[in-house]
């Protein structure tokens, strides 16, 4: 699994973490059923605190993307079991352009920002 942390993005290390394994998930590079690595394993190879990894763990199970099972690791979920809302589901997007908004950017390159990347993840994911 190919996860790193940038000291100077604002987001907490956990959050780093987790949304890269979300990213993997969504491009399909990490599969349903596919093993995470263990805590222990997962802090060393990043340099970071196993609660750390803890943490985004716990979050990612929360969000109903993996499966906790103590003592034998953690497992991506199958995407059915993500119960979340569309509402809850377009609130990180509604933040994002809300933030690209009050940079004062034109909706005409917010829309080409967001087809980008969602092309970029669509193309890893097939």
């Amino acid at each position: 699994m190919f996860l790193t942390i940038d000291t100077t993005d604002p987001r907490p290390i956990y959050q780093q973490v987790a949304d890269g394994i979300k990213e993997l998930i969504a491009q399909g590079k990490l599969e349903e059923g596919a093993a995470l690595p263990p805590v222990r394993q997962l802090a060393a190879d990043l340099g970071v605190n196993l609660n750390t990894i803890a943490t985004a763990y716990r979050e990612l199970q929360k969000d109903g993307l993996i499966v906790v099972k103590h003592g034998s690791g953690s497992v991506v979920a199958a995407r059915a079991n993500t119960e979340r809302t569309a509402d809850e589901l377009a609130r990180p997007l509604r933040t994002a352009i809300t933030e690209l908004v009050l940079a004062g950017l034109p909706t005409s390159k917010i829309l080409r920002m967001v087809t980008r990347e969602l092309s970029l993840v669509q193309k890893e994911s097939k």
